[in-house]
């Protein structure tokens, strides 16, 4: 879900020829049930967004997902978000490193996204990572996606449990869906429910728009309204680049 620990640059320097189209699952916060092939490297890059809280305002500098294709229908993903708050008056630190994971994804049914009949179905288990300035403890992750894809429309539904940082149990719930595939701008909007013992569960949608420029790359902008601590709206900008590495096939 669909990125935090990792600095695309070196891997960028490894290119070696085209990749299949770029799913871009930017600008959501659930995923889809693909994965980067083999010796491949999907980069989904939020250069800045920002959130605006009740009593606050954040830039979000970059959010940032590397998925690395390690064998057919498996990939790895590392992922992390950069937080500075922007307000004249602050308590507490200005940055934070925060959202940080790693985990391994893996297709339990090729369908519709891997060209074949019926639902897509993947999983992904991964360990979150201990923030920067914010919880300090790990916790981990397990979720499963189904994604199906028709002419005129694409859906993906995610479902997860959580043993967060705070080492409470709790859960993530997302629907992401699409316009046409077959479009080069298609609107695309997401809901998600999340939450955790102890705290209150936090509803969010989110609307905006993918816009696939080439095979490779894919441009994504959306605004997301969340009831969290008081109404959050987010503004998020970004790009999905696929790329090979060379590596064997």
């Amino acid at each position: 879900m669909t990125l935090y620990a990792r600095s695309a640059l070196p891997l960028m320097a490894l290119i070696a020829v085209p990749a299949p189209p770029a799913l871009a699952y930017r600008p959501f916060d659930s995923t889809d049930a693909a994965v980067a092939a083999r010796g491949e490297v999907e980069v989904e890059l939020g250069p800045v967004g920002y959130q605006r809280f009740p009593q606050q305002h954040v830039l979000i500098a970059p959010a940032l997902i590397v998925n690395c294709g390690i064998a057919d229908f498996w990939e790895v993903v590392l992922e992390g978000k950069q937080f500075f708050v922007v307000d004249a008056d602050v308590t507490g630190p200005r940055y934070r490193l925060d959202e940080a994971a790693a985990s391994v994804k893996t297709i339990l049914r090729p369908g519709s996204l891997q060209d074949r009949s019926g639902p897509s179905v993947a999983s992904e288990v991964g360990v979150l990572l201990p923030s920067i300035n914010g919880e300090s403890g790990a916790g981990a992750s397990a979720l499963l996606i189904v994604s199906q894809r028709w002419p005129a429309l694409t859906v993906h539904a995610n479902g997860s449990i959580l043993w967060t940082r705070a080492h409470e149990p709790g859960f993530f719930a997302g629907l992401i869906a699409e316009g046409p595939d077959a479009w080069t701008v298609r609107p695309v909007g997401e809901v998600v429910l999340e939450g955790e013992r102890g705290a209150r569960t936090v509803a969010s949608v989110l609307a905006g728009g993918i816009w696939r420029v080439t095979q490779e790359l894919a441009v994504d902008a959306a605004v997301r309204l969340a009831r969290e601590a008081g109404h959050v709206t987010e503004i998020r900008l970004g790009l999905t680049w696929a790329f090979a590495v060379g590596l064997p096939r």
